[in-house]
């Protein structure tokens, strides 16, 4: 870690053996290495690793290969970047974060004065140019070179050029004159793409560089490095065409990282010390609405996020309700942990407590104002005061396959967790459930940071069904709540006595929705002999059909 490290600020030491302190991305000028320190997520154990390869394994698989060549270490490419732009993304976000942790370098100013770059964002700018303009430079120098070419000597050119083919026609790119053509884009050109060389070179990219312009190597391009700065602005304003002032800026922005001259620190970083609030942040906003978002009744989800007793929600979404058509708050709570991992019985304890006071908010509006959060909200029912399902979830990251971005494999995880005050009154206000699921963290990590608004909401919409559907099943007859459901089945105008009547032997267990319709949830461990009666004025029903009527 001495030799990786500039500084001890990224690790501590214990004898012989040191531990990383921080996640995040490090380049040390030095040894012009780029390391990441990756997330625990990408471990199974203390030894074993999610690439199915312990961590002295990992190591000897990518030390004496190209990591940007070799097909089969694809997924180190797409990871580094996605997972160094997710760090990027969460430090733009919270610029005021005492989580984050970033050098001088890192504020180096570019084409825009709030734009920033590292080491990293320079050699992927370099490549994305590189990719998306390299037939303009070509062609840009074929048009330099046969703009009025005084004097060609054709027999020198085909005898010593080596002609371009494109569809049925061979050009020339370097025709051989008496006179030197002077073409002012040509010593920007050849800085380009030296350092374009550079990088390849370092860095194991692969680039295939074609030899148009000179290139400097060796001490020709460590001297170009010290007097870069100076040489581009003399010529700065030789250019009016957009692709050469972005490769201007981009020579710049290589040069003066690397100006010693100038002051600059010889390494740039960005690290986060608890990684588990950026994985909090990822997950919410694949999930959650925007905080701001104001109901009809100018209350902000913010109020529901951030408790009084000084408790914060990791997520909360408005949707249906999984028994009618009104609408209820999904709470979710994102873990942090080593895939395959669950939640422990203190995160159980309290994920309940952020639903008792999300619930106790909704009432307290109730109670005050006899307003609901928004219309069309229901969380407890008067008639029979039964409280509508408060639907609970934890969500883990997990990684199976390395290689994998584009399917999230959000899917149900280990056991449902119960909590009551009273056993089997599913309408009571204490009675409350946590699903668990799990969620392909390479996804999320390529979500956050290439996700538009009309993507977020696609996938919003599709997950929200998700855990709706998947708490429906859990009550359903398939499921494993061990619940049936009743609907009340005689006159309606005998439902108001009939609640008053057996109030004390149905409380917690009845509820009535916004439809009109008096359920009634009796468990199957449930042995009250007065059942078999009250049961006659009641019909079995599918939750799963009482679910599908959401409108």
């Amino acid at each position: 870690m001495e030799k990786l490290f500039g500084s001890s600020q990224f690790y501590s030491s214990h004898g012989y053996e040191g531990i990383i302190k921080n996640v995040g991305y490090y380049h040390n000028l030095e040894n012009n290495e780029l390391i990441f320190m990756l997330p625990k997520v990408f471990m199974e154990d203390e030894k074993k690793t999610v690439f199915n390869l312990t961590i002295d394994e990992l190591i000897y698989c990518i030390n004496d290969t190209s990591v940007v060549t070799d097909v089969k270490l694809s997924w180190v490419r797409n990871l580094t970047v996605f997972f160094y732009k997710s760090l990027v993304k969460f430090k733009l976000k919270f610029p005021d974060s005492a989580l984050i942790n970033y050098s001088p370098v890192f504020q180096l100013k570019g084409i825009q004065k709030t734009v920033q770059y590292s080491y990293l964002d320079i050699v992927l700018s370099f490549v994305a140019y590189f990719k998306k303009n390299k037939n303009i430079v070509l062609y840009k120098h074929i048009d330099a070179v046969h703009a009025n070419p005084k004097k060609p000597k054709w027999e020198k050119t085909v005898r010593k050029g080596k002609p371009i083919l494109i569809g049925d026609t061979l050009i020339y790119d370097r025709i051989r004159t008496k006179n030197k053509i002077n073409n002012n884009d040509e010593q920007l050109i050849v800085f380009y793409f030296s350092i374009l060389n550079y990088f390849s070179e370092q860095h194991g990219l692969g680039l295939n560089i074609d030899k148009i312009y000179p290139i400097l190597k060796g001490k020709r391009f460590l001297d170009l490095m010290k007097q870069g700065v100076r040489k581009l602005k003399k010529i700065k304003y030789r250019y009016f065409n957009d692709s050469l002032k972005e490769m201007h800026t981009l020579c710049m922005l290589f040069f003066s990282s690397h100006d010693q001259g100038r002051g600059k620190m010889r390494e740039d970083f960005i690290t986060v010390n608890n990684y588990n609030i950026v994985f909090e942040d990822m997950i919410d906003r694949l999930f959650s609405d925007d905080l701001e978002s104001i109901s009809v009744n100018k209350n902000s989800l913010n109020d529901l996020k951030y408790h009084r007793d000084g408790k914060i929600l990791d997520h909360i979404f408005d949707h249906t309700s999984l028994l009618d058509s009104s609408s209820i708050f999904y709470i979710g709570d994102s873990k942090y942990y080593k895939s395959g991992t669950e939640a422990g019985q203190n995160s159980r304890f309290k994920q309940f407590t952020y639903a008792k006071n999300v619930i106790q908010y909704n009432i307290d509006l109730l109670n005050e104002n006899n307003r609901p959060y928004k219309a069309g909200q229901k969380y407890r029912d008067e008639l029979t005061e039964g409280y509508n399902i408060t639907p609970n979830f934890f969500i883990y990251g997990f990684i199976n396959c390395p290689d994998d971005y584009k399917s999230s494999k959000l899917k149900p995880q280990g056991e449902v967790q119960e909590s009551y005050h009273f056993k089997h009154r599913l309408f009571d206000r204490d009675t409350l459930f946590v699903h668990q699921y799990k969620i392909n963290f390479l996804f999320v990590l390529k979500a956050y940071v290439t996700y538009n608004a009309i993507a977020l909401s696609t996938f919003r919409s599709q997950v929200r069904e998700l855990f709706r559907d998947e708490f429906v099943h859990y009550l359903s007859k398939e499921g494993k709540s061990k619940y049936s459901f009743y609907e009340y089945v005689d006159s309606p105008e005998s439902m108001i006595d009939f609640v008053n009547e057996n109030f004390r032997t149905l409380n917690g267990k009845m509820y009535k929705t916004v439809d009109r319709k008096l359920l009634l949830a009796v468990h199957e461990d449930d042995k009250n002999l007065k059942f078999d009666d009250l049961l006659s004025r009641f019909t079995l029903i599918d939750i799963n059909h009482l679910a599908e009527n959401k409108t």
